[in-house]
């Protein structure tokens, strides 16, 4: 089975977690057929280009032990908060609510009917830790939603060039910014750090190719900004 490549790398999945995962690939095949979020050719291959790689994110959060991995592995919802930036369909933002139910994650869009395809895949999958939000992430005000006014962490995939997406959430994240990545980012960093005034040592680039064999993966990164 398809999904088969989510628990190869992840092997203390729960059952309900197991069956979340599963019902994923109908989910967005049916929502797909309706609304155009992921690319017809990209559904051939959806838990590797899309859950798989949204689960980088999770796997760097384990492998680096930031520190609010124990408390979004925790039994019991607490007070870790994430955003999705720019989710799309829900990505990455619905696999790591699958994987982190004790954390909460709101997912924001500038794009309605996107944000109509996450919010039904989160309802459909009984994830009451997702909030979706058709919103401007500059204009979020998170304290409506985490009873903060600042998330505890900020993730992204591919959504634009960091020197335009991080003045979107300046002063909006505590802990630090996850953006999935490919290609050859390094003028991207440099240009972000001109721009946006922020030193190196703020900047780690993690190959996704140190945990997950298959050739896709091979030139995407997770750029983790603390």
């Amino acid at each position: 089975m398809a999904h088969n490549i989510i628990h190869k790398y992840f092997t203390d999945l729960s059952d309900s977690q197991k069956a979340q995962i599963q019902k994923l690939l109908p989910l967005y095949a049916e929502w797909n057929s309706k609304i155009n979020v992921i690319s017809r050719k990209d559904m051939d291959s959806f838990y590797q280009h899309h859950v798989l790689h949204s689960l980088a994110i999770a796997k760097f959060i384990q492998e680096h032990k930031l520190s609010l991995y124990a408390k979004m592995r925790a039994a019991n919802q607490n007070n870790v908060c994430v955003m999705d930036v720019g989710c799309g369909g829900g990505f990455p933002g619905i696999p790591l609510a699958i994987m982190f139910p004790a954390a909460k994650f709101l997912l924001i869009d500038s794009i309605g009917k996107k944000v109509k395809v996450a919010q039904a895949v989160a309802q459909e999958l009984g994830l009451n830790n997702v909030t979706t939000l058709h919103q401007r992430a500059e204009d979020v005000n998170l304290k409506e939603y985490f009873k903060k006014n600042v998330a505890d962490l900020i993730v992204s995939r591919a959504v634009t060039s960091l020197d335009k997406f991080l003045p979107w959430v300046e002063n909006k994240y505590t802990e630090g910014i996850l953006c999935l990545k490919g290609g050859d980012i390094e003028q991207e960093i440099t240009d972000a750090q001109h721009k946006c005034k922020i030193r190196p040592s703020r900047i780690f680039l993690q190959e996704i190719s140190v945990w997950f064999s298959e050739e896709y993966f091979h030139q995407k990164k997770v750029v983790f900004i603390k």
